[in-house]
């Protein structure tokens, strides 16, 4: 049978493609709708270079393998052909025959949709026709430089948010309409999604990846995310979407020996089950650095959160028994990720400027976040894993344990300001037996309220950008479950309503105070006052605005012993307003201090001119802000 010729791809995008260059390749590859004034149809180009025979089955002609064989196009090992008349919807795969005459059947490595799992067929869908309304937001990101703005991630994994009442997944519209007001009104900056790539096991959250092109069609089709996404934007909500480029599962329609070779792999992942990508092919780079663009050109992401760049990084992650082979210097990093990863963040801010890229990354690789040219990596931020292992720590400790861990709390001002940091307090750290965040705080029920409140201004107060997993901003008591929506139910108690309420208010006061976010990056944004107080597990400091008198003071007590009379040391005369006390009733608190304002005294203390004396709540936090400059009080009271 004759192979229709029209095709989406030139010999010059083969070349690119082959050269790690076509960062484009989802407008060549993959099921592609040719429409015209005298044709009709969809153009298909694969890449399996040691295919025998390649042919396009499905419905459309009754997975007949001899009905539409494609054509090795100027032998470059790129398969293509052009079928007439395709309606939107149409399942498909690829049959390869192998070098060694086996036939197997492949999902469309450049797919856009697929069938909902357990099925594993690809679907032809047009992704053009749906009319995106958030212009204003494309404009204003422009114009904004994101480290200088505020940012409080919400953490979403869109399956287990909410749920219908008979447990089966809402769609990405029905998702939007609820899910984006709570945010908004949450005071939330930005959604960060548990990745949306097509993937065939539930429990793998996103993590294993067999479409990455593909909007996973549990909760719809593309159009019904680009919906979501669009209402984000237009609440003025970023989106960012976890992605995966450091490896793939082994499911048998996957990329995995996808022509009968090892063409996308270079072994495997053991701790994880799953195949690594082989960095050494430019192809690889041609398929990964277009999937990113992708999600930012079709999508209109905001940025992606880089999933795993340890294992990236490192030939021998998660290996056992030295099973792994150094560099060509002798050392266990990856030399061909490192460029990958170089390539990635130069071509994302190429096309997209105004791109968010975050790394996790958990290792001591140095400098993450500093531009390739000047020897980094070229990520915009990295996950401060070091920071938040030490932060749930101290926090779990019991209170007895507390002033001989103060270094847990100090530590991490060691190091804040060498990368561009954002705090998280994600998924991983609310399964697999770790605990929920309430739960993992000592003491009685009370107590692990207060310790939590305690913990939530820690994160708003120190420098770097934020992230909170779902749940978390009503103190879901239990880990999360993968198959089950929140515990909504607990927003009907006290405490959980009023922690709720504590995080907006929380979460609206940072918007408002740009002393929290403007200088996240660097020291003129944070000054310890009193960091040395282990005795009393109390630590004071301040945040600051660049070039400005403008600036907060943070006062955390993280014991249960409150005390009457205490003084800390403040930078400048004038009255101080208390704008946030953890330890309010409403907030479920004790009501212990009633002080609404302080006046500075011109007694030195902590290194500081001026000092206050304040009521410091038991197991609570504090935020002072100057609200009238004034000569300080001479009037000494004992502190």
């Amino acid at each position: 049978m004759k192979v229709n010729r029209l095709k989406t791809i030139t010999q010059r995008d083969i070349y690119l493609f082959n050269q790690g260059e076509l960062f484009q390749s989802y407008l060549h590859f993959g099921a592609q709708p040719v429409s015209s004034l005298d044709i009709e149809g969809v153009s298909f180009a694969v890449w399996a270079p040691n295919a025998r025979k390649v042919s396009v089955v499905g419905d459309f002609n009754a997975w007949r393998t001899a009905a539409h064989p494609m054509e090795n196009y100027l032998d470059s090992g790129i398969w293509v052909n052009f079928i007439k008349s395709l309606k939107s919807g149409e399942r498909y795969k690829y049959c390869i025959e192998t070098k060694e005459g086996q036939i197997i059947y492949k999902a469309d490595p450049f797919a856009v949709y697929a069938e909902l799992r357990p099925h594993t067929a690809s679907r032809i869908f047009p992704l053009v026709g749906y009319i995106w309304q958030d212009e204003a937001w494309l404009v204003s990101r422009r114009h904004k430089q994101h480290k200088k703005e505020p940012m409080l991630i919400y953490e979403v994994h869109l399956g287990t948010w909410q749920k219908r009442e008979n447990n089966d997944f809402l769609n990405y519209r029905e998702i939007a309409d609820r899910l984006i007001p709570y945010v908004k009104e949450k005071g939330f900056t930005h959604l960060e999604l548990l990745p949306v790539a097509e993937h065939p096991f539930d429990g793998s959250w996103g993590y294993q990846v067999t479409g990455f092109f593909a909007a996973t069609s549990r909760y719809g089709n593309p159009h019904d995310l680009m919906y979501l996404i669009d209402c984000s934007h237009q609440a003025g909500i970023g989106v960012i979407l976890d992605w995966v480029p450091g490896h793939f599962c082994r499911d048998a329609h996957g990329l995995g020996q996808f022509d009968g070779t090892p063409l996308y792999e270079a072994g495997s992942h053991a701790q994880w089950g799953t195949y690594r990508f082989n960095f050494k092919k430019t192809e690889i780079w041609s398929f990964l650095i277009s999937n990113a663009l992708f999600w930012f050109d079709i999508y209109h992401i905001d940025g992606l959160r880089v999933d795993g760049v340890s294992s990236m990084l490192y030939l021998d992650f998660g290996t056992e028994n030295g099973d792994w082979l150094p560099n060509e210097y002798g050392g266990r990093e990856n030399l061909a990720a490192v460029k990958f990863l170089r390539k990635l963040n130069e071509q994302v801010y190429k096309y997209f400027p105004d791109a968010i890229m975050v790394a996790e990354e958990a290792s001591t690789w140095p400098f993450v976040t500093r531009p390739p040219y000047d020897g980094g990596l070229g990520f915009s931020y990295k996950w401060n894993m070091g920071w938040m292992n030490d932060t749930l720590k101290y926090f779990s400790l019991g209170f007895e344990q507390r002033r001989y861990n103060h270094n847990l709390l100090t530590f991490s001002l060691l190091y804040s300001f060498s990368e561009d940091f954002i705090l998280p307090f994600s998924h991983d750290e609310v399964v697999h037996g770790k605990k929920s965040l309430v739960d993992r705080m000592p003491g009685d029920y009370w107590q692990k309220f207060a310790g939590l409140r305690t913990l939530y201004l820690y994160l708003i107060c120190h420098p770097g950008k934020k992230l909170l997993f779902m749940g978390g901003e009503f103190a879901q008591f239990i880990e999360w479950k993968q198959d089950a929506q929140l515990d909504w139910f607990l927003k009907d108690y006290d405490m959980h309503k009023m922690f709720s309420d504590y995080v907006m208010e929380v979460n609206k006061l940072y918007l408002r105070e740009k002393s929290l976010w403007e200088e996240d990056h660097c020291w003129q944004g944070f000054e310890w006052i009193d960091a040395d107080n282990s005795a009393q597990s109390v630590f004071v400091f301040q945040r600051r605005t660049a070039g400005s008198n403008e600036f907060v003071v943070v006062a955390i007590n993280l014991l249960t012993q409150a005390y009457p009379v205490f003084r800390i040391g403040v930078p400048e005369p004038g009255i101080y307003t208390v704008v946030l006390n953890t330890d309010a009733a409403k907030y479920g608190g004790s009501g212990f201090m009633e002080q609404e304002t302080l006046p500075a005294e011109e007694v030195p203390w902590h290194n500081c001119n001026y000092s206050v004396v304040l009521q410091m709540p038991p197991l609570g936090g504090l935020i002072l802000k100057l609200t009238e400059v004034g000569k300080a009080d001479t009037i000494s009271l004992t502190g």
